[in-house]
C-alpha cells in the first residue's frame, strides 16, 4: 500500500499547509520556498502514475488519493492568489480562477456519478495540456514579486483557463450523452417472452397389445 507512487501522491498533500502559510509569512524567501515546494509537487503528480505503471504498484489506493492530491495542491494555489494582496495584475484575473474552480467540482461531481453506474470519464489529450498550462502559470505566480516571471504566469493563466473551460465542458457533454443513451436502452420495450409448449410424447404400444392384436387377425 505505501509503495514509492503512492509516497508521491500523499507527498503533494503533505507539502499544502506550506504552500498556504505564504499567504501569512510575506517574506521573499518563504514565497520561494512554497513556489518551489508547488513545483516539486506538481511534477510528482506525472511520476507516481509512471512509476506504479512500470513497476506494477498500482494500486486502490492510489487510485483513489491521485485526483484528490491534484485538486487541494491545484486549489490551496488558487487560494494563495485569492488571498495574498499583490498577486494580480488586474481583477479580470479572477475570471480564470473561478472557471478553474468550478470545473474541479464539475469534473468530481461526474466522475462520482459516472462511478456509481460503472462508467469512466477518461482523460483526453486536451485536458493534459490544460494541466500543464496550469501548473506552470501557477508555478510562475506563487514567484511573483521575486522576479519578472509572475506577469507571464497570469498570462499562461488565462490560456489555463479557456482550455479549463473548453474540457470541461467537454466532459459534461460526454456525461449527458451517456445519460441519454442510458434512458433511452431503458425505454426501449422488451418483447415478451413465449413458452414453447413441447407436443406430448404418444404412449408407446406395448408387446403385450401387439401379440393380442395379432391373435384377433
Amino acid at each position: 500500500m505505501y509503495n514509492l507512487p503512492n509516497i508521491l501522491t500523499i507527498s503533494r498533500i503533505v507539502v499544502i499547509p506550506a504552500i498556504f502559510l505564504s499567504v501569512y509569512i510575506t517574506s521573499m524567501w518563504w514565497a520561494v520556498f512554497a513556489a518551489i515546494l508547488f513545483i516539486i509537487a506538481s511534477i510528482t503528480d506525472y511520476f507516481d502514475g509512471y512509476l506504479a505503471r512500470a513497476r506494477g504498484e498500482t494500486s486502490a489506493l492510489g487510485r483513489l488519493l491521485d485526483p484528490i492530491a491534484d485538486k487541494l495542491l491545484v486549489t490551496s494555489a488558487l487560494v494563495v492568489l485569492l488571498a495574498k494582496p499583490g498577486m494580480l495584475v488586474t481583477e479580470l484575473s479572477y475570471i480564470p480562477i473561478i472557471i478553474i474552480l468550478c470545473r474541479e467540482i464539475l469534473v468530481s461531481g461526474l466522475r462520482e456519478f459516472l462511478r456509481e453506474v460503472n462508467a469512466g470519464l477518461p482523460v483526453t489529450r486536451l485536458a493534459k495540456w490544460k494541466t500543464g498550462f496550469q501548473m506552470t502559470a501557477l508555478s510562475m505566480m506563487l514567484l511573483k514579486g521575486v522576479w519578472y516571471w509572475g506577469g507571464i504566469g497570469e498570462i499562461l493563466l488565462w490560456v489555463a483557463g479557456a482550455l479549463t473551460f473548453i474540457t470541461g465542458y467537454q466532459y459534461f457533454q460526454k456525461s449527458l450523452d451517456y445519460i441519454s443513451k442510458t434512458e433511452n436502452c431503458a425505454k426501449v420495450p422488451q418483447m415478451p417472452k413465449i413458452k414453447l409448449v413441447k407436443p406430448k410424447a404418444k404412449p408407446a404400444k406395448s408387446k403385450k397389445t401387439a401379440k393380442a392384436k395379432s391373435v384377433k387377425k
